[in-house]
């Protein structure tokens, strides 16, 4: 959706009951960001609105983008946005192989997720925890991520958790990837992580946000 590089669009101030609407939405939506909401939309500060091509609404904070829409669809996190919050979205993890892939903006196909170097949801709705590639806690509390070393294994030698509750067609997702420690996309799940591990193939993720993208490259200030 934005291989292209996109001009930025006039802004316009969001209206205070919108603004609420939208936070509302933001935790039904996302309910891991419900303990930082606060942070990412204060109440007292004002959430402006640009419009760039595509049909796609970018909402910011001054120059911080957050999230975006197009048209009525879900409203989906700003790549910034998720490396600040990174264990609060549902998330996937691509191997190696899939990286170079989806940096140029190709679809995400299934056999990058399901290989040995793929992460999805184990489809055990019991299981809990944040997403992405969370290693663990360290003694101050602090959180151990994976880097950008060869090896698999986190600092604390834990997996990172991909969630428990499979994902269906049409849901917000965050795609990590094997070996390093930011998102690299988002999206919009165009089939299901249950459907994905018993097929095995066909695109799963089209048209997403990625790192080095348009989007990515907007100048917002």
């Amino acid at each position: 959706m934005f291989k292209k590089d996109i001009s930025p669009g006039s802004k316009s101030k969001v209206k205070s009951s919108v603004q609420r609407a939208i936070r509302t939405q933001l935790v039904q939506t996302y309910p891991l960001l419900a303990p930082h909401i606060d942070e990412i939309i204060p109440k007292k500060e004002q959430l402006d609105a640009m419009k760039i091509p595509e049909r796609v609404t970018l909402y910011l904070i001054g120059p911080t983008p957050l999230f975006y829409q197009h048209m009525t669809d879900a409203l989906l996190p700003h790549l910034k946005l998720v490396h600040r919050f990174p264990t609060c979205f549902p998330s996937i993890r691509i191997d190696r192989g899939a990286i170079r892939f989806v940096l140029s903006g190709a679809t995400l196909m299934a056999p990058g997720l399901t290989s040995t170097g793929g992460r999805l949801p184990s489809g055990n709705s019991e299981e809990k925890g944040g997403y992405g590639e969370l290693g663990g806690k360290g003694e101050e509390g602090k959180l151990y991520w994976k880097g950008d070393e060869d090896d698999d294994e986190r600092e604390d030698g834990k997996e990172g958790w991909y969630g428990g509750r499979e994902l269906e067609k049409g849901e917000p997702v965050v795609v990590c990837a094997e070996g390093k420690r930011e998102a690299c996309a988002v999206g919009l799940l165009s089939m299901g992580t249950k459907e994905c591990k018993e097929k095995g193939k066909g695109p799963v993720v089209e048209e997403g946000h990625y790192l080095g993208d348009g989007l990515w490259r907007l100048v917002t200030e």
